[in-house]
């Protein structure tokens, strides 16, 4: 029997607790349409959720306090007490105490993922410098993700509502990118790209525009070889496997002509090659989705914001669309799984 649509248990890692991601949560669950859509569990606190809904004024809203997944309410939006209900709040200070609760959440939320007890995943933003004070000696989410599902190859694809874009170097000084600029690496995030946009996006035939490493793409050698030794060969590999990758293209004119609507996703050779131009054309409902992880995982395109923490200015957006894309992810792999599997297997 197929499973009823709010039957899909979304988990929720609160982050770091001094910035929006309580009110981006909250402000995001209040909305009752959401439990037609799954059954959300908050992993964190529902002391801390309170003190947020008060300082945000947001009204009668209340969690289902629960113990353990098991004890959801399908027609609720639910919330395991997994840190310290003494935590101290400080509103957009970094604290090591907000770190160390950061951490405790993500791990709760990824030991019942791994146990199947939840179905995807959508982390709030962490601070990178406080949650790496506890045991989290990762860059990010996506790195740590990687550990802890034992992925040899992920691609943080940054999604949109006209862009979709990944980066061959992540979280790196921009002094190593060069050397992290290799034939294998562009060709092992092609094919992860590839696969996601078949899978994870329901798209037949993905078109996949690869950008240069070089000013202008290297303007034919004359400002660096990558693109002629490095990047036209992992494209010339990668349509020989029938992935239709295409480039390599400057990334300025591809942007500035607007060339990305002609593509089903792009692939950066760095960060912020590819996220500068992510940001400003969808900063308000962008979302992280780390593809090559056997589960499902996405966050808001944004950080703890933590500025305006406690203000009740922060916009759920990007948050909501983190969510949403968990919901439609999750049941594209369900159909993927559907139409290719083998007619003859009686399971």
């Amino acid at each position: 029997m197929e499973l009823e649509a709010n039957n899909i248990k979304v988990g929720i890692s609160h982050g770091d607790y001094n910035g929006i991601g309580y009110e981006i949560i909250l402000k995001t669950l209040i909305d009752t349409r959401i439990n037609q859509l799954c059954t959300p569990i908050v992993y964190g606190s529902a002391k801390l959720a309170a003190y947020h809904r008060k300082a945000i004024d947001l009204g009668n809203f209340n969690f289902n306090h629960i113990k353990f997944v098991a004890q959801a309410n399908l027609r609720k939006s639910n919330i395991i007490n997994c840190v310290d209900e003494n935590s101290k709040i400080e509103l957009g200070n970094p604290t090591k105490e907000a770190g160390l609760a950061a951490y405790s959440a993500l791990e709760k939320a990824v030991e019942d993922l791994k146990e199947n007890k939840i179905d995807v995943l959508v982390t709030a933003p962490i601070n990178k410098k406080t949650i790496n004070l506890s045991e989290f000696d990762f860059p990010g989410h996506t790195e740590y993700l990687q550990t802890r599902f034992d992925s040899e190859e992920v691609l943080m694809f940054m999604v949109g509502e006209s862009l979709r874009v990944g980066v061959v170097v992540g979280h790196s000084p921009v002094k190593n990118i060069a050397e992290q600029i290799t034939q294998e690496s562009i060709l092992r995030k092609l094919r992860i790209m590839n696969k996601s946009l078949l899978e994870d996006f329901a798209i037949r035939k993905p078109k996949i525009a690869v950008l240069g490493l070089n000013p202008h793409a290297g303007d034919e050698g004359l400002l660096g070889d990558e693109e002629q030794t490095i990047i036209i060969p992992a494209i010339k590999e990668a349509r020989k496997e029938g992935i239709m990758a295409i480039g390599p293209y400057a990334a300025d004119g591809f942007f500035g002509a607007s060339s990305h609507k002609e593509f089903d996703a792009v692939l950066a050779m760095y960060h912020d090659q590819g996220l500068v131009p992510f940001k400003i054309l969808e900063f308000e409902r962008g979302v992280n989705f780390t593809a090559g992880l056997p589960i499902v995982r996405t966050s808001p395109g944004h950080g703890t914001a933590f500025e305006i923490a406690g203000k009740g200015v922060a916009s759920p957006d990007s948050f909501r669309a983190a969510l949403f894309l968990a919901l439609e992810i999750y049941k594209n792999r369900q159909l993927y799984k559907e139409i290719t599997k083998d007619p003859l297997d009686k399971k």
